[in-house]
Protein backbone atom coordinates (compact mmCIF):
# COMPACT_ATOMS: atom_id res chain seq x y z
CA UNK A 1 0.00 0.00 0.00
CA UNK A 2 1.55 3.28 -1.27
CA UNK A 3 1.79 5.92 1.84
CA UNK A 4 -1.01 8.03 0.11
CA UNK A 5 -3.42 4.75 0.68
CA UNK A 6 -2.02 4.30 3.79
CA UNK A 7 -2.92 8.51 4.39
CA UNK A 8 -6.56 7.82 3.15
CA UNK A 9 -6.94 4.75 5.03
CA UNK A 10 -5.89 6.60 8.14
CA UNK A 11 -8.58 9.49 7.72
CA UNK A 12 -11.43 6.56 7.07
CA UNK A 13 -10.71 4.76 10.44
CA UNK A 14 -10.32 8.17 12.41
CA UNK A 15 -14.00 9.28 10.61
CA UNK A 16 -15.67 5.51 11.25
CA UNK A 17 -14.43 6.32 14.74
CA UNK A 18 -15.94 9.74 15.11
CA UNK A 19 -19.03 8.61 13.42
CA UNK A 20 -19.70 5.77 15.88
CA UNK A 21 -19.22 7.65 18.92
CA UNK A 22 -21.46 10.29 17.63
CA UNK A 23 -24.20 7.64 16.64
CA UNK A 24 -24.38 5.74 19.86
CA UNK A 25 -24.46 9.10 21.29
CA UNK A 26 -27.22 10.92 19.56
CA UNK A 27 -29.40 7.89 21.55
CA UNK A 28 -28.08 7.49 24.81
CA UNK A 29 -28.11 11.07 25.56
CA UNK A 30 -31.42 11.77 24.17
CA UNK A 31 -33.14 9.81 26.93
CA UNK A 32 -33.55 12.53 28.92
CA UNK A 33 -35.90 14.41 26.83
CA UNK A 34 -37.90 10.84 25.54
CA UNK A 35 -38.81 9.79 29.35
CA UNK A 36 -41.10 12.93 29.72
CA UNK A 37 -42.98 11.31 26.51
CA UNK A 38 -42.77 7.93 27.67
CA UNK A 39 -44.39 8.32 31.21
CA UNK A 40 -47.13 10.37 29.39
CA UNK A 41 -47.65 7.19 26.55
CA UNK A 42 -47.41 4.33 28.45
CA UNK A 43 -48.98 5.75 31.92
CA UNK A 44 -45.59 5.31 33.64
CA UNK A 45 -44.31 6.36 37.31
CA UNK A 46 -40.45 7.82 37.83
CA UNK A 47 -39.03 4.28 38.87
CA UNK A 48 -40.44 2.48 35.50
CA UNK A 49 -39.62 5.29 33.27
CA UNK A 50 -35.83 5.69 34.63
CA UNK A 51 -35.53 2.09 32.79
CA UNK A 52 -34.72 3.61 29.26
CA UNK A 53 -31.87 5.39 31.64
CA UNK A 54 -30.43 2.19 32.95
CA UNK A 55 -31.62 -0.36 31.09
CA UNK A 56 -28.67 0.37 28.05
CA UNK A 57 -25.80 1.33 30.85
CA UNK A 58 -26.54 -2.02 33.29
CA UNK A 59 -26.50 -4.12 28.95
CA UNK A 60 -23.25 -1.76 28.43
CA UNK A 61 -21.62 -2.64 31.48
CA UNK A 62 -21.76 -6.27 31.20
CA UNK A 63 -21.04 -6.26 27.84
CA UNK A 64 -17.51 -4.87 28.30
CA UNK A 65 -16.64 -6.89 31.08
CA UNK A 66 -18.29 -10.05 28.80
CA UNK A 67 -17.25 -9.46 25.46
CA UNK A 68 -14.36 -6.78 25.93
CA UNK A 69 -12.23 -9.60 24.82
CA UNK A 70 -13.56 -9.93 21.59
CA UNK A 71 -11.35 -7.07 20.13
CA UNK A 72 -8.26 -8.63 21.33
CA UNK A 73 -9.15 -12.69 20.14
CA UNK A 74 -10.87 -12.03 16.97
CA UNK A 75 -9.48 -8.46 15.93
CA UNK A 76 -10.80 -4.99 15.85
CA UNK A 77 -12.57 -5.23 12.67
CA UNK A 78 -14.75 -7.97 13.02
CA UNK A 79 -15.98 -7.15 16.79
CA UNK A 80 -16.68 -3.42 15.48
CA UNK A 81 -18.53 -4.85 12.28
CA UNK A 82 -20.70 -7.18 14.99
CA UNK A 83 -21.32 -4.68 17.41
CA UNK A 84 -22.69 -2.31 14.38
CA UNK A 85 -24.83 -4.95 13.20
CA UNK A 86 -26.48 -5.91 16.22
CA UNK A 87 -26.95 -1.98 17.00
CA UNK A 88 -28.54 -1.27 13.32
CA UNK A 89 -30.53 -4.61 14.15
CA UNK A 90 -31.87 -3.20 17.50
CA UNK A 91 -32.44 0.09 16.42
CA UNK A 92 -34.89 -0.86 13.10
CA UNK A 93 -37.04 -3.24 15.28
CA UNK A 94 -38.31 0.23 17.65
CA UNK A 95 -40.19 0.50 14.37
CA UNK A 96 -42.46 -2.74 15.17
CA UNK A 97 -42.88 -1.91 18.93
CA UNK A 98 -45.67 -0.32 20.88
CA UNK A 99 -45.38 -1.56 24.41
CA UNK A 100 -42.71 -0.40 26.96
CA UNK A 101 -41.37 -3.69 28.06
CA UNK A 102 -40.32 -4.54 24.37
CA UNK A 103 -38.88 -0.84 24.21
CA UNK A 104 -36.65 -1.85 27.41
CA UNK A 105 -35.59 -5.23 25.56
CA UNK A 106 -34.60 -3.50 22.31
CA UNK A 107 -32.53 -1.14 24.63
CA UNK A 108 -30.87 -3.80 26.49
CA UNK A 109 -29.70 -5.05 23.25
CA UNK A 110 -28.47 -2.01 21.89
CA UNK A 111 -26.33 -1.55 25.10
CA UNK A 112 -24.70 -5.14 24.63
CA UNK A 113 -23.94 -3.78 21.17
CA UNK A 114 -22.64 -0.14 21.80
CA UNK A 115 -20.35 -2.51 24.58
CA UNK A 116 -18.94 -4.93 21.91
CA UNK A 117 -17.95 -2.20 19.09
CA UNK A 118 -16.96 0.88 21.57
CA UNK A 119 -14.22 -1.82 23.12
CA UNK A 120 -13.33 -2.47 19.20
CA UNK A 121 -13.05 0.83 18.39
CA UNK A 122 -11.28 1.95 21.83
CA UNK A 123 -8.94 -1.11 20.99
CA UNK A 124 -8.45 0.64 17.35
CA UNK A 125 -7.26 4.06 18.36
CA UNK A 126 -4.28 2.40 20.34
CA UNK A 127 -3.13 0.71 17.07
CA UNK A 128 -3.51 4.09 14.97
CA UNK A 129 -1.02 5.61 17.69
CA UNK A 130 1.80 6.78 17.43
CA UNK A 131 2.32 7.57 21.47
CA UNK A 132 0.34 7.47 24.31
CA UNK A 133 0.31 11.33 24.41
CA UNK A 134 -1.40 11.18 20.28
CA UNK A 135 -3.53 8.48 21.70
CA UNK A 136 -4.79 10.68 24.69
CA UNK A 137 -5.54 13.59 22.03
CA UNK A 138 -7.11 11.65 19.83
CA UNK A 139 -9.33 10.52 22.89
CA UNK A 140 -10.30 13.71 23.63
CA UNK A 141 -11.33 14.01 19.76
CA UNK A 142 -13.05 11.51 19.26
CA UNK A 143 -15.16 12.17 22.97
CA UNK A 144 -15.72 15.70 21.41
CA UNK A 145 -17.86 13.57 18.89
CA UNK A 146 -19.59 12.00 21.49
CA UNK A 147 -20.46 15.56 22.92
CA UNK A 148 -21.60 16.15 19.59
CA UNK A 149 -24.02 13.20 19.31
CA UNK A 150 -25.56 14.35 22.84
CA UNK A 151 -26.56 17.56 21.27
CA UNK A 152 -27.72 16.45 17.85
CA UNK A 153 -30.07 13.83 19.74
CA UNK A 154 -31.91 15.93 21.81
CA UNK A 155 -32.08 18.30 19.41
CA UNK A 156 -33.63 15.45 16.78
CA UNK A 157 -36.37 14.34 19.82
CA UNK A 158 -37.19 17.68 20.37
CA UNK A 159 -37.97 18.72 16.70
CA UNK A 160 -39.74 15.44 15.96
CA UNK A 161 -42.20 16.11 19.02
CA UNK A 162 -42.36 19.68 17.71
CA UNK A 163 -43.86 18.40 14.43
CA UNK A 164 -45.98 15.50 16.20
CA UNK A 165 -44.00 12.69 14.59
CA UNK A 166 -43.25 10.02 17.30
CA UNK A 167 -39.54 9.69 19.21
CA UNK A 168 -39.01 6.52 17.69
CA UNK A 169 -37.53 7.78 14.33
CA UNK A 170 -34.79 8.54 16.17
CA UNK A 171 -33.68 5.30 16.46
CA UNK A 172 -34.48 4.69 12.81
CA UNK A 173 -32.10 7.45 11.86
CA UNK A 174 -29.51 5.93 13.78
CA UNK A 175 -30.44 2.48 12.44
CA UNK A 176 -29.37 3.85 8.79
CA UNK A 177 -26.55 6.04 9.94
CA UNK A 178 -25.67 2.62 11.15
CA UNK A 179 -25.57 0.86 7.92
CA UNK A 180 -23.48 3.20 6.16
CA UNK A 181 -21.09 2.93 8.91
CA UNK A 182 -21.16 -1.32 8.31
CA UNK A 183 -20.68 -0.34 5.00
CA UNK A 184 -16.87 2.03 5.73
CA UNK A 185 -16.06 -0.54 8.56
CA UNK A 186 -16.02 -3.26 6.37
CA UNK A 187 -14.30 -1.97 3.29
CA UNK A 188 -11.72 -0.25 5.32
CA UNK A 189 -8.34 -2.10 5.95
CA UNK A 190 -7.13 -1.90 9.46
CA UNK A 191 -3.95 -1.96 11.14
CA UNK A 192 -2.42 -5.80 11.36
CA UNK A 193 -3.63 -6.79 14.46
CA UNK A 194 -1.20 -8.58 16.32
CA UNK A 195 -2.46 -11.45 18.82
CA UNK A 196 -1.43 -12.11 22.02
CA UNK A 197 2.30 -13.51 22.43
CA UNK A 198 1.83 -15.06 25.85
CA UNK A 199 -0.18 -18.51 26.45
CA UNK A 200 -2.52 -17.14 28.51
CA UNK A 201 -6.20 -17.71 26.96
CA UNK A 202 -8.04 -14.43 26.05
CA UNK A 203 -11.52 -14.58 27.22
CA UNK A 204 -13.45 -13.36 30.14
CA UNK A 205 -11.28 -15.01 32.82
CA UNK A 206 -8.25 -12.65 31.46
CA UNK A 207 -10.54 -9.93 31.88
CA UNK A 208 -11.61 -10.57 35.09
CA UNK A 209 -8.37 -10.73 36.60
CA UNK A 210 -7.40 -7.24 35.01
CA UNK A 211 -9.64 -5.49 37.44
CA UNK A 212 -7.15 -6.53 40.37
CA UNK A 213 -4.38 -4.80 38.02
CA UNK A 214 -3.81 -1.29 39.92
CA UNK A 215 -3.96 0.67 36.71
CA UNK A 216 -6.45 -1.01 35.65
CA UNK A 217 -8.47 -0.08 38.87
CA UNK A 218 -7.39 2.78 39.10
CA UNK A 219 -8.27 4.71 36.59
CA UNK A 220 -11.34 2.67 36.54
CA UNK A 221 -12.41 4.02 40.07
CA UNK A 222 -11.36 7.69 38.94
CA UNK A 223 -13.53 7.20 36.31
CA UNK A 224 -16.50 5.96 37.96
CA UNK A 225 -16.56 8.91 40.39
CA UNK A 226 -16.24 11.61 37.21
CA UNK A 227 -19.30 9.92 35.28
CA UNK A 228 -21.51 9.76 38.72
CA UNK A 229 -20.50 13.47 39.23
CA UNK A 230 -21.30 14.35 35.27
CA UNK A 231 -24.54 12.24 34.89
CA UNK A 232 -26.00 14.43 38.10
CA UNK A 233 -26.09 17.48 35.42
CA UNK A 234 -28.01 15.78 32.45
CA UNK A 235 -29.79 13.51 34.71
CA UNK A 236 -31.20 15.59 37.88
CA UNK A 237 -30.02 19.32 37.08
CA UNK A 238 -33.14 20.20 34.81
CA UNK A 239 -35.03 19.01 37.99
CA UNK A 240 -32.84 21.41 40.06
CA UNK A 241 -33.58 24.33 38.02
CA UNK A 242 -36.89 24.13 38.22
CA UNK A 243 -37.11 25.95 40.96
CA UNK A 244 -35.39 29.13 39.89
CA UNK A 245 -37.27 32.69 39.25
CA UNK A 246 -34.33 34.96 38.68
CA UNK A 247 -34.15 36.96 35.97
CA UNK A 248 -32.08 34.72 34.01
CA UNK A 249 -34.75 32.14 33.19
CA UNK A 250 -34.14 32.24 29.74
CA UNK A 251 -30.58 30.84 30.83
CA UNK A 252 -32.02 27.98 32.76
CA UNK A 253 -33.89 27.26 30.03
CA UNK A 254 -31.47 25.98 27.78
CA UNK A 255 -28.85 25.13 30.83
CA UNK A 256 -28.60 21.56 30.16
CA UNK A 257 -27.85 22.65 26.61
CA UNK A 258 -25.16 25.19 27.51
CA UNK A 259 -23.59 22.40 29.70
CA UNK A 260 -23.36 19.45 26.25
CA UNK A 261 -22.31 22.73 24.17
CA UNK A 262 -18.93 23.17 26.51
CA UNK A 263 -18.27 19.78 26.90
CA UNK A 264 -18.04 18.77 23.73
CA UNK A 265 -15.56 22.16 22.94
CA UNK A 266 -14.24 21.51 25.38
CA UNK A 267 -12.99 18.32 24.14
CA UNK A 268 -11.92 19.62 20.73
CA UNK A 269 -9.75 22.51 22.46
CA UNK A 270 -8.32 19.31 24.54
CA UNK A 271 -6.13 17.97 21.92
CA UNK A 272 -4.55 21.25 22.14
CA UNK A 273 -4.60 21.99 25.52
CA UNK A 274 -2.28 18.77 25.84
CA UNK A 275 0.48 19.59 23.78
CA UNK A 276 1.13 22.41 26.15
CA UNK A 277 0.53 21.26 29.85
CA UNK A 278 1.27 17.95 31.70
CA UNK A 279 -2.31 15.90 31.68
CA UNK A 280 -1.56 15.35 35.45
CA UNK A 281 -1.46 19.03 36.12
CA UNK A 282 -4.81 19.91 33.62
CA UNK A 283 -6.40 16.74 35.24
CA UNK A 284 -5.81 18.32 39.13
CA UNK A 285 -6.58 21.95 37.72
CA UNK A 286 -9.81 21.16 36.02
CA UNK A 287 -11.32 18.38 38.75
CA UNK A 288 -10.77 21.08 41.23
CA UNK A 289 -12.92 23.82 38.97
CA UNK A 290 -15.03 21.24 38.97
CA UNK A 291 -15.39 20.73 42.76
CA UNK A 292 -16.07 24.15 43.05
CA UNK A 293 -18.84 24.94 40.40
CA UNK A 294 -20.47 21.59 42.83
CA UNK A 295 -19.73 23.63 46.07
CA UNK A 296 -20.72 27.13 44.82
CA UNK A 297 -24.19 25.28 43.65
CA UNK A 298 -24.57 23.94 46.91
CA UNK A 299 -23.54 26.68 49.35
CA UNK A 300 -25.27 29.55 46.96
CA UNK A 301 -28.57 27.76 45.96
CA UNK A 302 -30.27 27.86 43.03
CA UNK A 303 -29.42 31.21 42.00
CA UNK A 304 -26.05 30.32 41.40
CA UNK A 305 -26.46 26.62 39.99
CA UNK A 306 -27.79 28.11 37.20
CA UNK A 307 -24.84 29.17 36.00
CA UNK A 308 -21.90 26.77 37.37
CA UNK A 309 -23.51 23.92 36.95
CA UNK A 310 -23.45 24.39 33.37
CA UNK A 311 -20.00 25.94 33.24
CA UNK A 312 -19.06 22.67 35.14
CA UNK A 313 -19.23 21.23 31.24
CA UNK A 314 -16.05 22.98 29.90
CA UNK A 315 -13.75 21.70 33.00
CA UNK A 316 -15.17 18.06 32.58
CA UNK A 317 -14.51 18.10 29.11
CA UNK A 318 -11.05 16.48 29.18
CA UNK A 319 -11.54 14.45 31.80
CA UNK A 320 -13.26 11.37 30.82
CA UNK A 321 -11.18 11.03 27.80
CA UNK A 322 -7.96 11.72 28.89
CA UNK A 323 -8.44 9.27 31.86
CA UNK A 324 -9.73 6.32 29.96
CA UNK A 325 -6.95 6.88 27.18
CA UNK A 326 -3.98 6.61 29.90
CA UNK A 327 -5.82 3.94 31.79
CA UNK A 328 -5.43 2.02 28.19
CA UNK A 329 -2.39 2.89 27.61
CA UNK A 330 -1.07 1.18 30.48
CA UNK A 331 -1.07 -2.13 28.25
CA UNK A 332 -0.17 -3.83 26.09
CA UNK A 333 -2.02 -2.74 22.47
CA UNK A 334 -2.85 -6.56 22.38
CA UNK A 335 -4.78 -5.86 25.86
CA UNK A 336 -6.77 -2.72 24.73
CA UNK A 337 -9.54 -4.35 24.14
CA UNK A 338 -9.93 -6.32 27.38
CA UNK A 339 -9.33 -3.12 29.26
CA UNK A 340 -11.56 -1.01 27.85
CA UNK A 341 -13.74 -3.26 28.73
CA UNK A 342 -13.11 -3.02 32.33
CA UNK A 343 -13.27 0.65 32.41
CA UNK A 344 -16.24 0.65 30.07
CA UNK A 345 -18.06 -1.48 32.83
CA UNK A 346 -17.00 0.90 35.84
CA UNK A 347 -18.10 3.60 33.27
CA UNK A 348 -21.64 2.51 32.42
CA UNK A 349 -22.02 0.97 36.13
CA UNK A 350 -20.95 4.47 37.53
CA UNK A 351 -23.97 6.15 35.22
CA UNK A 352 -26.50 4.43 36.41
CA UNK A 353 -25.69 3.72 39.81
CA UNK A 354 -25.13 7.55 40.19
CA UNK A 355 -28.65 8.90 39.63
CA UNK A 356 -30.20 6.17 41.37
CA UNK A 357 -28.32 6.97 44.62
CA UNK A 358 -28.91 10.68 43.90
CA UNK A 359 -32.35 10.05 43.57
CA UNK A 360 -32.76 7.67 46.68
CA UNK A 361 -30.58 10.67 48.83
CA UNK A 362 -33.50 13.19 47.37
CA UNK A 363 -36.12 11.30 48.25
CA UNK A 364 -35.37 10.73 51.53
CA UNK A 365 -34.67 14.23 52.54
CA UNK A 366 -37.44 15.53 50.72
CA UNK A 367 -35.76 17.80 47.69
CA UNK A 368 -33.77 16.83 44.75
CA UNK A 369 -30.78 19.39 46.38
CA UNK A 370 -29.96 16.53 48.64
CA UNK A 371 -29.11 14.86 45.60
CA UNK A 372 -26.35 17.02 44.68
CA UNK A 373 -24.53 17.12 47.71
CA UNK A 374 -23.97 13.76 47.12
CA UNK A 375 -22.87 14.43 43.51
CA UNK A 376 -20.85 17.20 45.28
CA UNK A 377 -18.93 14.52 47.60
CA UNK A 378 -18.33 12.21 44.19
CA UNK A 379 -16.23 16.12 42.75
CA UNK A 380 -14.68 16.28 45.81
CA UNK A 381 -13.34 13.05 46.04
CA UNK A 382 -12.76 13.17 41.95
CA UNK A 383 -10.34 16.08 43.31
CA UNK A 384 -8.57 14.31 45.55
CA UNK A 385 -7.39 12.11 43.04
CA UNK A 386 -6.55 13.90 40.81
CA UNK A 387 -4.07 15.68 43.11
CA UNK A 388 -2.90 12.65 44.46
CA UNK A 389 -1.84 11.69 40.30
CA UNK A 390 -0.72 15.45 39.92
CA UNK A 391 1.59 15.06 43.06
CA UNK A 392 3.03 11.19 42.77
CA UNK A 393 2.24 10.68 39.04
CA UNK A 394 1.50 6.79 39.78
CA UNK A 395 1.80 5.66 35.87
CA UNK A 396 4.68 7.67 34.71
CA UNK A 397 6.86 4.97 35.04
CA UNK A 398 4.66 2.60 32.60
CA UNK A 399 3.41 4.74 30.16
CA UNK A 400 7.14 5.56 29.54
CA UNK A 401 7.78 2.32 29.53
CA UNK A 402 5.12 1.40 27.13
CA UNK A 403 5.94 4.74 24.93
CA UNK A 404 8.56 2.76 23.80
CA UNK A 405 8.10 -0.82 23.82
CA UNK A 406 4.48 -0.59 21.89
CA UNK A 407 5.10 2.37 19.97
CA UNK A 408 8.30 3.29 19.49
CA UNK A 409 8.74 6.08 20.74
CA UNK A 410 11.93 7.57 22.73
Amino acid sequence: MTSAHQEHNLVLIRWLTFLMFTMFAMTTDAVGVIIPEIIKEFDLNLTQASAFHYAPMIAIAFSGIAFGFLADRIGRKYTILIGLGLFAVSCFLFALGDYFEFFVGLLLISGCAIGIFKTGALALIGDISTSTREHTRTMNTVEGFFGVGAIIGPAIVAYLLAAKVSWIYLYIFAGFICLLLIVIAARVNYPRHKPCTTQEKIDIKRTLKMIRNPYAAGFSGAIALYVATEVAIYVWMPTLLKEYSGSATWFATYALTVFFVLRAGGRFLGAWILTKFSWTSVMAVFSSCIFLCFLGSMLGGVNYAVFLLPLSGLFMSMIYPTLNSKGISCFNKTEHGSVAGVILFFTAVAAALGPLLMGAVGDLFGHVQYGFYLATGFAGLLCAAMMYNWIKNPAEKQLSQLDITQYGSH
